[in-house]
């Protein structure tokens, strides 16, 4: 059945979400924040631990910015084939990107060319991923990424004969190098297969999943798992102040690929991981 969206619905989502992940922390990420203070065994990392709790709390109490890194907006829109967007879907995007930017106070961190960079003054253009499905719905997610971490994130063309421990090296790897710039603790997406630009989109779509779930596959799952321990093992820990709280997940997001080729992408995200999703 045909479904009509007035643009102005997806407009007022995208500003609501974009405010929303801007001034909340996520309730898994913000427990397990708690969890951690609780078991961490050192002073210094149990303080850094209570400030940024203490700054999550703040931040949703005064409707204030968690960082003041607001981020690049990246959004993923799922469009059902029987739906009818009344008016223009990507300018409506823009235009709540730009609402929340501005009703929220939050900073501007966009320019218009990577060499001039003449900053836009609206954190505009988003980055806009659009998927058809089946269905007669709109889902809208939305990631704020700031590049404190998106800067220590990489990607690596594996050969495809290499085995999933040398995966799992580069990955801890990586985050050993990355240390306390990312702001840990950190919440490491990966994206594993299909081209080059699709590992790297699968990458920041990881970052969605909530804490508690782990890759249907179990095979992936249990990769998950090791990457996640190894990375906790390295002692990094909370703004670098070393103990066991460096990274509070790790999901991994797989898509065929070509027989010649293994490419992976890591998505290192921050304490402040901000992604938000809603369905109209």
């Amino acid at each position: 059945m045909t479904k009509i969206i007035d643009s102005g619905l997806i407009k007022d989502a995208v500003k609501d979400l974009f405010i929303k992940v801007n001034t909340c922390l996520r309730p898994d990420i913000l427990s397990w924040l708690k969890l951690a203070r609780k078991n961490e065994t050192l002073k210094k990392s149990r303080y850094a631990l209570d400030v940024i709790i203490k700054n999550a709390f703040i931040a949703k109490k005064k409707m204030l910015a968690i960082c003041q890194d607001t981020g690049m907006a990246v959004v993923y829109l799922k469009v059902g084939q029987s739906v009818l967007v009344r008016g223009d879907l990507k300018k409506a995007v823009s235009k709540g990107v730009a609402l929340a930017y501005k009703q929220g106070y939050f900073r501007n961190s966009i320019v218009n060319d990577p060499l001039i960079r003449k900053n836009t003054n609206s954190n505009l253009p988003p980055i806009i991923y659009t998927d058809i499905v089946p269905g007669n719905k709109i889902n809208i997610k939305v990631v704020a990424k700031g590049f404190g971490c998106e800067n220590v994130s990489k990607t690596r063309m594996f050969k495809p004969g290499d085995p999933a421990s040398s995966i799992e090296e580069f990955i801890v790897n990586t985050a050993k190098e990355a240390g306390s710039r990312p702001c840990p603790p950190i919440y490491i997406g990966i994206g594993m297969g299909g081209t080059l630009d699709k590992a790297v989109s699968l990458s920041k779509e990881a970052i969605f999943r909530p804490l508690n779930k782990h890759n249907r596959d179990k095979h992936i799952a249990e990769l998950e798992k090791s990457i996640l321990k190894k990375v906790n093992k390295l002692k990094i820990g909370p703004i670098g102040a070393g103990g066991n709280s460096t990274a509070f997940g790790v999901s991994i997001l797989t898509y065929p690929t070509h027989i010649a080729g293994l490419p992976v992408a890591i998505n290192i995200s921050c304490h402040a991981t901000r992604t938000a999703e809603i369905t109209v």
